[in-house]
């Protein structure tokens, strides 16, 4: 009892008026307005790494603690800071054997601005859907008929080993420590061959997700689309002689630091270009400066910036009447550059030009203002026939491109052209029930088929290249991604039926066994279209170390 009473007498002190005056005169303002924020920061602190840890991918959570947006953007869409962009990517429809297939007009997208104020949300992305009836083909390529005097049949190619490297593939990795060791800081050696190789599997995955890039054409976007697969991700090119590092975007920024690199040419070249814009995402969000004219991002960190602008043929085109040829129909001038990339090149400190898939779209060559051939389209009977094919078309226009800039006395930059893109349609062109429907893995040594149609203009292509390294004579650099065989075995990379999200699609073969409409020319993203800009930083670095090293 007497412990009790001394406990109720202790009590009765430290609850005294008195006793909270001591308190607070010995401790002034360290209760209340320090310790609680101060216990609130902590558990906040807390909190904060342990949903920085774990990083869900695709949560709104990772979105403003981790620096990286994954709201899904359903289209192309481009905005900086407040102002935020639409683009009309100029699709239209056309029927072709009483079906509807996706064609595109020969015309650089526009883009409408809108004011924003605030963060930008993802609900706030005004965004334009491309096509995402299962009627139309979303691919720029025109009209896939292949010139009549040219059999699509294939061709088996056999695959050549250099006799000291084993073909490697993914049943012979069961896990990461097998998998060749790679690193992005490392480079190529300088004579290596960077375009004779091998496909390997590497666990470790692309460096973005289809998520964390706000500029991912949705057509491309093959797993926001529902493709099923993964795999056709984790496929590395592995050069014979070398090893390719990957790609390194703080290496590229501080390689191209004050520069413009330039895209030139078709939806491929967008691919590529979407591609690049990826990769450096992870690093540095860009600034949108592009306009009507041309798209154009800017990386301050560097002050790099990249440009794209739209060129189908590379050289110059009209589409007014000229001589029996009628309005609307695109005359292609052969020998003369598409006044746009001449304009540009002054100021680009590289260009990257890739181009072809559109010269199976009607239209007519004309060379020193004579007409000298059409495409998919027949003259009058009592004119001259002319034995002008596209395949020879594309040669020309190659060589008149990168001739004009080898000489140009205003122009000193390295061009790049990446060569011609194989497609991977089996059994038909893209309109005539062509597919590549479950393709999940690059083809095997040996099983590569190279259609003639693609082998044809590829060799053409060649042509004009080494044709204007002969012609060149100014200070600029010429340099060929020849890219064509590697990518032939890659008939997995593609969308496939998975090119919009739209929940109706067809996938899958129909009863009568016709393929779904399909995209089997562009790449997914992320994807084999990533490895053209290792190539591409490989092929530069060659180039603009080798300047540095010079000088110094």
């Amino acid at each position: 009892m007497a412990a009790l009473n001394r406990s109720r007498e202790k009590f009765a002190v430290m609850t005294s008026p008195f006793s909270r005056d001591i308190f607070t005169t010995k401790y002034p303002r360290l209760f209340s307005p320090v310790v609680i924020p101060l216990a609130i920061f902590i558990v906040f602190v807390t909190w904060y790494f342990w949903i920085s840890l774990s990083c869900p991918v695709g949560s709104a959570v990772r979105s403003h603690l981790c620096g990286t947006s994954h709201a899904r953007v359903e289209t192309f869409a481009l905005w900086e800071g407040g102002r935020v962009g639409k683009v009309d990517n100029g699709y239209e429809s056309e029927k072709v054997n009483g079906n509807e297939t996706g064609v595109v007009n020969d015309k650089e997208p526009d883009v409408e601005y809108h004011d924003i104020t605030g963060p930008v949300s993802a609900s706030q992305v005004p965004v334009i859907q491309v096509d995402s009836s299962d009627e139309a083909l979303p691919s720029d390529e025109g009209s896939r008929e292949q010139a009549s005097d040219i059999s699509v049949s294939a061709e088996t190619k056999e695959f050549e080993d250099n006799g000291s490297n084993e073909i490697t593939f993914i049943d012979d990795f069961q896990n990461s420590e097998d998998l060749p060791e790679t690193s992005s800081e490392t480079s190529a050696s300088s004579d290596c061959d960077l375009f004779h190789g091998q496909w390997i599997y590497d666990p470790a995955g692309p460096l973005y997700t289809n998520n964390s890039c706000p500029v991912l054409s949705q057509s491309q976007n093959c797993q926001g689309n529902g493709r099923p697969d993964k795999e056709y991700e984790n496929w590395r090119w592995k050069p014979f002689q070398c090893e390719l590092p990957r790609f390194n975007a703080t290496k590229f920024l501080e390689l191209m630091s004050g520069k413009t690199v330039t895209f030139a040419g078709d939806s491929v070249a967008r691919n590529q270009m979407e591609s690049l814009l990826c990769l450096l995402w992870q690093v540095e969000t860009p600034k949108n400066r592009g306009n009507r004219r041309m798209q154009r991002w800017y990386f301050r960190s560097h002050s790099v910036t990249v440009i794209r602008i739209w060129s189908s043929w590379l050289v110059h085109h009209t589409s007014e009447a000229f001589s029996y040829i009628p309005e609307g129909i695109t005359k292609i001038h052969l020998d003369k550059p598409d006044e746009n990339i001449m304009e540009l090149a002054p100021k680009s400190d590289v260009i990257v030009v890739s181009n072809g898939h559109w010269f199976t779209k009607t239209s007519a060559y004309l060379f020193h203002d004579e007409i000298v051939g059409t495409q998919s389209w027949s003259p009058p009977k009592n004119q001259q026939p002319m034995n002008f094919t596209n395949m020879e078309a594309f040669g020309i226009t190659t060589e008149t491109t990168l001739t004009a800039l080898g000489t140009s006395q205003n122009y000193s930059g390295l061009t790049i052209l990446m060569s011609y893109s194989p497609d991977h349609y089996e059994h038909g062109a893209w309109n005539t029930g062509g597919s590549c429907t479950g393709k999940d893995k690059p083809l095997l040594p040996g099983q590569l088929m190279e259609p003639q149609y693609t082998k044809i203009m590829h060799e053409k292509q060649l042509s004009g290249f080494h044709q204007a390294v002969k012609k060149k004579t100014n200070k600029s650099k010429l340099k060929l991604m020849d890219i064509t065989e590697a990518f032939g075995y890659r008939h997995d990379g593609h969308p496939g039926p998975y090119r919009s999200t739209n929940p109706n699609k067809v996938t899958k073969r129909g009863p009568n066994g016709r393929p779904p409409p399909q995209d089997c020319l562009h790449w997914c993203m992320p994807g084999p279209i990533d490895t053209w800009n290792e190539l591409m930083l490989e092929t530069i670095r060659r180039e603009f170390e080798g300047v540095r090293n010079t000088k110094s």
